[in-house]
């Protein structure tokens, strides 16, 4: 699996490159470059005929899909331990009133999770402080087992781990398919030179997934 690290260089070049978006897109000219192509949100429950009682909910924020399709599979998992599980985009969350445990997993962009993951932890973070919680994030950069990787990673999820500082988590590297891409982020994609790869590791998502909520 290649890795690769997003130097400062690159990253300043790729802020560069989002505020020249953001200005085309409030002109009007880039709001079709900006727009990514219609990417499926898909919502799964996952019940088996089972004594336990805890309902879990997986609740995902996706970009390119690659994240929905990980909740998923994290759902099967759980639901193969005998939990009940719900699988939704974040945006479809109203409530954790019917939730004994929660898992929440975020796409990477710009170095952070997306934000209507993070507006959706700070409404409810007494919820989710007072039940058994686990994170997820999908990445691309930064995936070595070196020491700036690491850095790397733990600063994707520093905001998150102040507001939820007692939830386990885990990183998972996703899919890069220029396909489920807006035009500017596969401009950007190939400024910072991005090849199309599928570098999920479905064994490791799975371990994770039959580890936690134990």
């Amino acid at each position: 699996m290649t890795n690769k690290q997003l130097s400062r260089r690159d990253f300043l070049k790729l802020s560069g490159l989002a505020l020249g978006g953001a200005a085309l897109t409030c002109s009007g000219l880039g709001y079709a470059a900006a727009r990514p192509p219609e990417i499926a949100t898909p919502e799964f429950s996952f019940a088996k005929e089972s004594n336990m009682t805890q309902k879990t909910l997986v609740a995902y924020a996706t970009r390119a899909g690659s994240t929905a399709e990980i909740a998923a599979a994290i759902g099967q998992t759980l639901a193969e331990r005998g939990f009940s599980v719900e699988v939704k985009p974040v945006k479809k969350v109203s409530s954790l009133q019917d939730y004994q445990s929660v898992i929440l997993g975020s796409a990477i962009r710009m170095g952070s999770w997306l934000p209507e993951m993070m507006d959706f932890i700070k409404k409810n973070q007494p919820a989710l402080n007072s039940l058994p919680a686990a994170l997820f994030t999908v990445h691309m950069l930064n995936a070595g087992d070196d020491e700036a990787s690491r850095a790397a990673r733990e600063a994707y999820t520093a905001p998150v781990r102040a507001l939820l500082p007692h939830a386990p988590e885990a990183f998972f590297t996703g899919l890069m398919d220029f396909s489920r891409l807006s035009f500017l982020d596969r401009f950007i994609a190939s400024m910072v030179k991005a090849v199309e790869s599928d570098q999920r590791d479905w064994e490791k998502i799975r371990a994770w997934a039959n580890a936690i909520l134990n």
